[in-house]
């Protein structure tokens, strides 16, 4: 199995649907990653055109830096509003028309009363924010790929509509 850094097969399909959809440039998006790392970053960078549509990101692993850069308010991280906000701000932040965001518990301990497994995943437009709550099994590195591959997917789906 790929390591959390490495690309998976689901992500970089993913990846590359995401990049067919938005290959006329005429829309951007930025990441806000904190459990995930940068992975969906990176797979996003890596798709084809990738200058055209991707705005770039923040990775935004300590609570500190959600609340500074991304102007999320202060208060637990694992949540579905820390999730709104992160996506949100990293959207103001570089003028992306979508932002997606990914914060939660890899493990192999609880934070914050979660369950390890536990992700919040949001999506922002100009319209509003959409926010998914899942509960993945496995080590850390296998959360972090599930994490991934389904921010992945979210955001497909809402840049689809």
């Amino acid at each position: 199995m790929p390591g959390p850094a490495q690309p998976t097969e689901e992500a970089t399909a993913l990846a590359a649907a995401i990049a067919e959809v938005l290959r006329d440039g005429d829309r951007q998006v930025a990441v806000a990653e904190s459990l995930t790392s940068g992975t969906v970053a990176s797979h996003l960078g890596a798709a084809e055109g990738a200058s055209a549509w991707f705005a770039g990101g923040v990775v935004a692993y300590a609570s500190e830096v959600k609340f500074k850069v991304l102007d999320v308010d202060p208060g637990p991280v694992v949540s579905a509003r820390c999730a709104e906000q992160m996506a949100r701000g990293v959207a103001g932040l570089t003028a992306a028309h979508v932002g997606v965001s990914a914060t939660g518990v890899g493990g192999p301990d609880p934070e914050e009363g979660k369950p390890a497994g536990t992700v919040f995943i949001a999506v922002s437009t100009r319209d509003g924010e959409e926010v998914a709550e899942h509960h993945f099994d496995g080590d850390p590195a296998e959360v972090v790929q599930a994490a991934t591959v389904q921010a992945l997917r979210m955001l497909l789906t809402t840049i689809r509509r």
